[in-house]
């Protein structure tokens, strides 16, 4: 046996180790699938986007499940941390994660499978609760409100001096996002900032040459 034998033997029996053992791996994908479950119920009370997808919210339990998996696998032997490097190099992810907060659970998601398989769940339990109360928080704080859609069908483009007129006596804020004319008639779309969007409707409503208004919410970008 030469010398880079005993090197071999050496290095592979100094990062493998073989005391983990089945109630050991139990325990921690156990603890992993309580936190995961934790994971998938913050995120169906936080989310607001107007499709809830229940697929990525199962997918963000089941990644913390399978990262932990892997941990456990990687801290077992070095020749499988370095198959696992492979396999996972020619892996190509094109789903495109959309909204930021989704990239936040993401992240949460394979921190507590990592937490979890190095045998640290305090950490992934602590991160866990202080990411919700983080998250809940800065949700709740008054930064800015999101603006309303206000749709008016005129009879008459010449009517919009008057509609906007009646417009900034409820709004500190309206802007005119679209005009569309056809045939003497006009649709306008203003983005606006009420506090009286009832009376606001009423208002317009009742006004001459405004065949129908609309006042619609969206969850889009918030307008400083």
């Amino acid at each position: 046996m030469g010398f880079s034998d005993i090197f071999k033997k050496d290095f592979l029996t100094a990062y493998t180790n073989g005391n983990v053992s089945v109630l050991q791996v139990t325990a921690v994908l156990l603890i992993t699938c309580v936190i995961a479950c934790y994971i998938f119920m913050v995120y169906r009370l936080i989310t607001r986007k107007t499709f809830y997808s229940r697929t990525f919210n199962i997918s963000l339990a089941a990644i913390a499940v399978i990262t932990a998996a892997i941990i456990l696998a990687v801290q077992a032997s070095i020749v499988i941390s370095l198959g696992m490097v492979g396999a996972l190099s020619i892996v190509r992810f094109r789903t495109a994660v959309k909204e930021p907060l989704d990239l936040v659970f993401l992240f949460w998601s394979i921190a507590v499978g990592i937490c979890c398989g190095a045998h640290v769940s305090e950490i992934a339990i602590v991160l866990s609760v202080l990411l919700t109360i983080l998250v809940i928080i800065l949700d709740r704080l008054p930064v800015g409100r999101a603006p309303m859609i206000l749709v008016v069908n005129l009879e008459d483009g010449k009517s919009e001096p008057d509609l906007l007129k009646k417009v900034s006596e409820f709004c500190k804020y309206h802007k005119v996002k679209s005009r569309n004319i056809a045939a003497g008639r006009c649709n306008m779309v203003v983005e606006v900032r009420s506090a009286k969007e009832y009376d606001m409707v009423q208002a317009i409503e009742s006004m001459k040459g405004v065949e129908s208004v609309s006042l619609v919410a969206h969850d889009g970008e918030v307008t400083f």
